[in-house]
């Protein structure tokens, strides 16, 4: 489980410097060439309250389809395995994001905060507030397909 966790962690560095290289100072595709959905009572369920843009649309659906890669490779389905496939993802998103500001020059420690964040809405505490949400299920999910597998 540790090296597991730990290349989550390391997928999510990679991830988050490569979108520090695309968006710069401007967050959540804000100067992208994309589409957005601003509006929509799913976004609020499904993405905390943020716009969907089509690069984000692509870059979600590019990442949980590489973490499924080895489940294709092996050519073997589970329900345990899929539980750690995406408890993994929401873990992964959860770390890249807060990456995508600690590594970015523009943020940092200092600005991580909602005054300084507009595309999240909602924070509790420290984090935005679907974090925790993901943050929980993930690791529910993590340790559902630990115990039954």
């Amino acid at each position: 489980m540790t090296i597991h966790l730990i290349a989550v962690l390391v997928g999510a560095f990679l991830w988050a410097k490569l979108e520090v290289e695309i968006e710069g100072k401007h967050g959540w595709a804000k100067k992208l060439p994309t589409w957005r959905i601003e509006k929509h009572f799913l976004l609020d369920l499904f993405m905390g309250g943020r716009a969907l843009t089509g690069y984000h649309a692509w870059a979600f659906t590019f990442v949980g389809f590489a973490f499924h890669l080895p489940m294709i490779w092996a050519d073997y389905w589970s329900w345990a395995l899929e539980c750690e496939i995406l408890g993994s993802l929401m873990l992964f998103w959860v770390a890249e994001d807060f990456l995508w500001f600690m590594l970015n020059p523009h943020y940092g420690w200092s600005r991580y905060r909602q005054q300084e964040i507009e595309w999240h809405p909602k924070w509790f505490w420290i984090l935005p507030a679907d974090h925790w949400a993901m943050i929980a299920f993930g690791l529910f999910l993590l340790s559902w397909a630990h115990y039954s597998a």
